[in-house]
């Protein structure tokens, strides 16, 4: 399949930690650091020779882990001679609502994609989000509805209605991030062009994917990008 000089982009992704760190990178690199919360504060007792995962925020701007790069490249393998550019909008620990149509993430994004469109063709957005929405029924009950009216409405803005969007599972056995990959799921059924990328299999050391487990994912996200880009 050839891809050439089109832009591959996480346009208005909002990427839970540690996906976050797939933010841009500032003009001016800020000092590395971290900040880690309990049970990492003064006076903490860990235990000697057992693992134990590192729970904090990092400071906006710096890098960590994601599956953007592995995605690149995956794509790149079907068309090695393509130019491939990834568009990363990504903020956090974000819920649905703050990425409603007009908010600050949902215009930056839309902002940012445009700028990136006059070098290259946009050919996919992926979105991993929902947690932040999961602990409330409402908003779960909800979702699905007032995630395909965003994303008809991004489509339009970016004039993309036959760009494929594929969406992410958030990582399974736990109660609520099962409801919302059920809503992730119809979602991808009501929606055109827009594909559902499994998380089964990764997540199951911490709450949150590890390095080894983006990799993973990012290849399951080009797979899906990949299949719906086919004529």
């Amino acid at each position: 399949m050839k891809l050439p000089n089109q832009i591959l982009t996480l346009a208005a992704v909002a990427l839970l930690s540690p996906f976050a760190a797939l933010a841009a990178e500032p003009a001016t690199k800020p000092a590395p650091a971290i900040e880690l919360g309990a049970p990492f504060a003064d006076n903490a007792i860990l235990q000697r020779e057992v693992d134990l995962p590192l729970w904090g925020w990092t400071k906006p701007g710096i890098a960590g882990v994601g599956p953007g790069s592995e995605f690149a490249r995956e794509v790149l393998k079907a068309d090695p001679k393509a130019t491939i550019g990834l568009i990363p909008c990504a903020v956090g620990g974000t819920s649905l609502d703050q990425w409603k149509v007009g908010g600050p993430l949902y215009s930056a994004a839309v902002a940012r994609t445009r700028e990136a469109m006059k070098q290259g063709k946009l050919a996919g957005i992926l979105w991993h989000q929902g947690e932040s929405d999961s602990g409330s029924p409402d908003k779960v009950a909800s979702y699905a509805e007032r995630f395909s009216v965003m994303i008809g409405q991004l489509r339009k803005d970016l004039q993309a209605e036959q760009v494929p969007v594929v969406l992410g599972e958030l990582i399974h056995g736990y109660k609520t991030n099962d409801s919302i990959n059920v809503e992730l799921a119809a979602t991808a059924k009501k929606v055109t062009l827009c594909g559902l990328v499994s998380s089964e299999g990764l997540g199951k050391k911490a709450l949150h994917f590890d390095a080894a487990d983006a990799r993973k994912f990012g290849q399951r996200y080009a797979a899906e990008v990949l299949k719906l880009a086919k004529p």
